[in-house]
């Protein structure tokens, strides 16, 4: 399997950066596995975090808006 992304990003993941956030989740608005992004855990479950909350206060959607 090839990782989709690299692996040099952030190790900070802002609820309120939606572009960066978006980048990390795929057309059915489901978020990317570890596999694709690349991130190690502690990032992958930091990236969920910021997510949730953003999706919590409507910045992203919780489902594709198609």
């Amino acid at each position: 399997m090839t990782k989709k992304y690299k692996k040099d990003v952030n190790t900070y993941f802002d609820y309120k950066d939606v572009k960066t956030l978006q980048y990390y989740i795929d057309p059915y608005g489901r978020i990317e596995p570890v596999g694709k992004t690349g991130l190690s855990a502690k990032q992958q479950r930091q990236l969920a975090v910021a997510v949730k909350r953003a999706r919590h206060l409507g910045l992203l959607p919780f489902v594709a808006t198609n």
